[in-house]
């Protein structure tokens, strides 16, 4: 009788880390990926972990993040390593993960790698290999990566050839956030300085979203 109630109490203990479906035997995600990437999106995923969820679904992630090749894991594993997030501190690690859902075409990942490199955070400053990462992250949509990729435009780094792109990209973004618009609007006006005017038109006449 003793051993039941035990086993019944572990059980109970545990129920909360592990929310598994009776129906498939699999755990069921903490966070779906859509959660995941609006986290992503608005750069709250680690205070999420730490100070929202108080680092109680640790254990979940990191398994998420090295068994089953998650990505948005993976990228989020490697931002808390990165930074010591509810885990011990290992930056190489950490970017390591981070590479690795950059490879599988995340665009947060994209961008953060792409931001880390031109600015030098955490890796030796190399703003022309922030190029690709912030191009690509940029083509996918990801709205800071195109500011970041115009500012280092201006800033003589990467190709002329991008400043079609950059400036197509920038052209169709849209967002709420009053001080972005503000950026995305100057950063096109700097473009538009080095660019022919009809090299402009048919950037402006391309009606491709992303």
């Amino acid at each position: 009788m003793k051993l039941r109630h035990l086993v019944a109490a572990c059980l109970v203990a545990f129920a909360p880390m592990y929310a598994a479906s009776e129906e498939i035997g699999e755990p069921i995600p903490i966070y779906t990926e859509n959660q995941l990437f609006r986290l992503f999106d608005t750069n709250s995923h680690l205070n999420q972990v730490k100070n929202v969820d108080n680092c109680q679904l640790v254990q979940d992630i990191v398994a998420r993040a090295t068994k089953i090749d998650s990505p948005a894991y993976e990228f989020l594993y490697g931002d808390m390593l990165a930074w010591g997030v509810c885990v011990d501190r290992d930056v190489e690690l950490g970017l390591y993960y981070m590479e690795n859902a950059a490879r599988q075409g995340l665009p947060a990942a994209l961008e953060q790698i792409g931001r880390y490199y031109a600015k030098g955070t955490l890796v030796q400053q190399d703003r022309e290999r922030a190029i690709p990462y912030l191009r690509e992250a940029a083509g996918m949509g990801n709205i800071n990566a195109r500011i970041h990729l115009a500012e280092l435009l201006l800033s003589d780094y990467g190709s002329p050839l991008d400043y079609e792109d950059a400036y197509r990209w920038l052209y169709n973004s849209v967002t709420a956030d009053g001080r972005k618009h503000k950026r995305i609007a100057n950063l096109r006006s700097g473009l538009e300085m080095r660019m022919p005017g009809n090299v402009i038109a048919r950037a402006k006449r391309r009606d491709t979203f992303w």
